[in-house]
């Protein structure tokens, strides 16, 4: 559908992704255990707004760059697959702290949570740069329909992870006090989505 190849090692990248500990899972489950479960869910949605003002803007530019240059794109891909190498590889090279979530914030309530999960991703240009180097490989050059690709790929992806980020508010004493106890499954998730990212570069690299 719209030109989309291998959707299922998207979908369990994806998922694989949204599972593995980082500074947004962190930062719901330090505004729920501290200002409450209505907090962690606000932080959760905004996250999931900002993961889609990535998405609308990846499919923006990836499927214009598609149209006017097949050499623009190339570029792109490999420039994609290179960072994916990076970012695997620092996953797998990263151990995780014995105390990484955070336990108190400046402002309370619904509104300031939700604007603050939204603005901490959307301000982060390794979310941008995440989008721009995963996507591109998922969607044949081909495709009648690059913008459809790109923007149902997105909202899979925001979809799963705004779930998982919903199920981390609502029990994020017991997912919290895990992590504090276990910094060693975290550092075993990295690790293995760390791999995961570095076989996709280099597949992405050795596709035309």
């Amino acid at each position: 559908m719209f030109g989309i190849q291998h959707f299922g090692v998207f979908l369990l990248s994806g998922i694989l992704l949204n599972l593995t500990p980082g500074p947004d899972n962190f930062y719901i489950l330090g505004r729920s255990m501290a200002q409450g479960r209505s907090a962690g869910v606000a932080s959760a949605l905004g996250i999931g707004t900002g993961a889609l003002v990535h998405t609308l803007a990846a499919a923006l530019g990836l499927s214009a760059l598609i149209a006017a240059s097949a050499m623009a794109f190339l570029l792109v891909k490999l420039a994609g697959a290179a960072y994916l190498i990076f970012l695997g590889i620092r996953m797998m090279l990263t151990r995780a702290s014995n105390d990484p979530v955070p336990a108190s914030f400046d402002s309370f309530g619904f509104a300031p949570a939700f604007r603050q999960g939204l603005l901490t991703n959307v301000l982060n240009p390794k979310v941008a740069l995440f989008f721009l180097a995963f996507m591109p490989q998922f969607i044949r050059q081909d495709s009648p329909s690059k913008f459809a690709a790109f923007l149902v790929l997105g909202l899979c992806f925001v979809v799963t992870g705004t779930i998982w980020c919903l199920f981390l508010a609502w029990s994020s004493s017991w997912v919290g006090e895990r992590l504090r106890k276990s910094p060693s499954f975290s550092t075993l998730l990295n690790r293995v989505a760390g791999g995961l990212f570095v076989f996709l570069g280099i597949r992405l690299a050795a596709t035309r």
